[in-house]
């Protein structure tokens, strides 16, 4: 068996790849169309406003192997989980690198996350499952979810957020199906060296941060520049400013691009391409389109907890 693969020294996202072939069926079109028009009500009238308490997701993460050094710990796998609950409680000692001019966007999501405690069978679980595989890497073709393609099949994607933990292969550090997808591939693939802040995470994407970006695809946020190259791109939130493209590793506030000066980019939100230590924060906009998604197409996922 090949040696675990050492990450990309950049960060790829196969999210806008997985978008774009599930866009060649209507039912996954109209879907996506009936979800943004849920959003566009749930912000013309101020819903997310009369949202209260923290939201609890459950997680069930699959860790595939075919290397034993892919097959990480239960103390990496609860690692990423607190490293997500920093995050997106707005908990992460590093928020204070937020630029002040947009200090005052940074947000609690209130969204927190914990490992399922319940199976789909309702008996108790850890909420990991490990399979063996005889597949070196996957892409983003969905193989590592199904058994019949060398993976492990999804928990019921309306109960609970499937997370899958395994080498990816095309210099990829995860991918992420938008809400609206078919729910047997529902959920989020994170590569093994670039989860959790222990065991094999490797700088420079060792402190859970890919999870972290690819679970807010999860939860409908797009790309930070909306996955365009020309200064058109939205994603569809009023308080991140337009970018031309993502931003790579450690930039210099401020970065300009599209004439988006004196500021420029928002590149430390997390919805960016740099480094897991350059990204910190969401925008009070992306946590209202967050709140409309667990309002509306994740609405049976996660329980209130406070």
């Amino acid at each position: 068996m090949p040696a675990i693969r050492i990450p990309p020294t950049i960060r790829t996202c196969g999210a806008p790849e997985v978008h774009q072939r599930l866009l060649q069926d209507p039912e996954y079109q109209r879907r996506r169309i009936a979800i943004e028009q849920h959003l566009a009500r749930y912000l013309l009238f101020n819903l997310a406003d009369a949202r209260t308490g923290v939201t609890e997701i459950p997680v069930v993460v699959h860790v595939v192997y075919s290397d034993p050094a892919g097959n990480v710990g239960d103390a990496q796998v609860q690692s990423q989980i607190d490293a997500l609950n920093r995050d997106y409680r707005h908990q992460n000692a590093d928020a204070n690198q937020t630029p002040a001019v947009w200090s005052g966007l940074v947000s609690d999501t209130r969204i927190q996350f914990a490992l399922a405690t319940s199976d789909p069978k309702g008996n108790p679980t850890p909420g990991i499952t490990r399979t063996q595989t005889t597949t070196d890497s996957f892409g983003t073709d969905d193989s590592v979810k199904r058994v019949a393609t060398g993976g492990a099949d999804p928990w019921p994607a309306a109960k609970y957020l499937n997370l899958w933990v395994c080498d990816l292969g095309g210099g990829l550090l995860g991918y992420a199906q938008f809400p609206g997808g078919h729910p047997e591939t529902d959920g989020v693939v994170i590569l093994n060296t670039a989860f959790g802040t222990t065991g094999t995470a490797t700088a420079p994407f060792n402190l859970g941060r890919t999870t972290t970006h690819e679970v807010g695809h999860w939860l409908n946020l797009i790309h930070i520049w909306g996955d365009r190259l020309d200064c058109k791109g939205t994603d569809d939130v009023d308080d991140t400013p337009v970018a031309m493209s993502p931003n790579y590793g450690k930039p210099v506030f401020p970065h300009i691009s599209c004439n988006n000066g004196p500021n420029g980019d928002m590149f430390m939100n997390y919805m960016d391409y740099v480094d897991d230590d350059s990204m910190v924060m969401f925008t009070a906009g992306q946590v209202s389109r967050m709140a409309a998604t667990l309002d509306g197409p994740r609405v049976g996922v996660g329980k209130t907890v406070a």
